[in-house]
Formats: structure tokens, sequence, C-alpha cells
């Protein structure tokens, strides 16, 4: 399932769990803001949950990409 990773930068306190749990996808650009890699591989799928679940302020919500979404919703009957 490829994955979506969006952060809520004003929740987001820069407490920096996120960068311990996946930190090939989470990262402060100069010790300040936090940069991630909002596509990630999928062998990274449980470094990302495990740093949303990390998250204090849960700034961290996991997503489908567009492709999973739209093959999801066309597998959904429309009415009859």
């Amino acid at each position: 399932m490829a994955m979506r990773i969006v952060v809520d930068l004003n929740r987001c306190q820069s407490y920096g769990q996120c960068c311990f749990a996946a930190p090939t996808v989470f990262h402060f650009h100069n010790g300040e803001s936090l940069e991630y890699d909002y596509a990630p591989d999928d062998a990274m799928q449980e470094q990302v949950w495990m740093a949303a679940k990390a998250c204090p302020v849960q700034a961290i919500s996991i997503g489908l990409d567009d492709e999973e979404y739209e093959a999801l919703q066309n597998q959904v009957p429309h009415g009859q």
C-alpha cells in the first residue's frame, strides 16, 4: 500500500519523536523546521506508523496516495 504523509505543522511542537522513529523520513532543517518525505517507500511503513504513534501531539496523519485512493474509490458501487 502506497502511503501519503501529512504533518500539521501548526500542531507540531518540534519534539522530534518522529525523527527518532523514522530518521530517513523525518528530519529537522537547520535544527528548526521539520522536513519530511510525504510519500516514502513502502519499506518505511512500519517506521512511519511508529513515528505517528510516537508524536505527543498527534500531528502526523497517514493516508493513501492518490492512485491507491482512486483504485479503492472505483471499487465502491455508485448507486444502482
